[in-house]
């Protein structure tokens, strides 16, 4: 019997073939864009459980009890617009199934989904439970300015207008800056696979 007989025969019986070529063609990191879409699913269940947990509404007036059911609401939508990044993105490696270089671009679409993700649920959150703060708890959701730290008379920080602020600020920074690590990883990987594609050239 040759080699390559051998060889088939043995394929026949490896009942781990399957697992090898899973991990070896990259569809493995799917399974990392699963796991992080439903993980976002459960920020809403886990912000419950903490509230239950805390006794947070329990001494609460209503307009707290009202506002707080309201930034779930909004908590819920962001992590559903989350889930749906992550799922949608992960037909993105699809183009990387056949590749000679599979890490590097997978790592760097992670990475800018990763920053997309944390940019979305900052900015909707921010924006949602701030606008939230403004008009239902504008009295209480503020932070005294210390005396010494006061500019033009301006004696508290509201969280609403802040959050607002503050959210697109970051969101935009973020996604900016997850995007230009993703790029960088790209421009390794296509200047690897130039040189492979010259190499072969050169041999022809």
């Amino acid at each position: 019997m040759s080699d390559f007989d051998k060889n088939r025969s043995l394929d026949n019986i490896n009942f781990a073939k399957p697992y090898f070529d899973f991990i070896g063609k990259g569809k493995i990191y799917s399974i990392f864009y699963v796991v992080m879409a439903f993980l976002n699913l459960l920020v809403p269940m886990y912000v419950i459980y903490k509230v239950i947990q805390t006794g947070f509404l329990q001494n609460s007036d209503g307009r707290v009890v009202v506002a707080f059911m309201i930034s779930w609401l909004v908590i819920t939508f962001a992590s559903v617009v989350c889930f749906l990044l992550w799922w949608t993105r992960k037909s993105n490696l699809r183009r990387y199934e056949n590749a000679d270089f599979i890490a590097t671009p997978v790592i760097s679409e992670i990475i800018q989904t990763m920053g997309e993700c944390a940019a979305t649920f900052l900015v909707i959150n921010g924006v949602g439970i701030g606008l939230i703060a403004t008009i239902l708890l504008w009295d209480i959701a503020r932070i005294p300015i210390p005396v010494k730290f006061q500019i033009f008379n301006i004696k508290n920080i509201y969280c609403g207008p802040t959050a607002v602020l503050g959210s697109l600020i970051f969101g935009f920074i973020i996604i900016i800056f997850s995007r230009f690590m993703a790029e960088l990883i790209r421009i390794c990987a296509a200047i690897a696979n130039n040189t492979r594609d010259i190499a072969r050239s050169l041999r022809k």
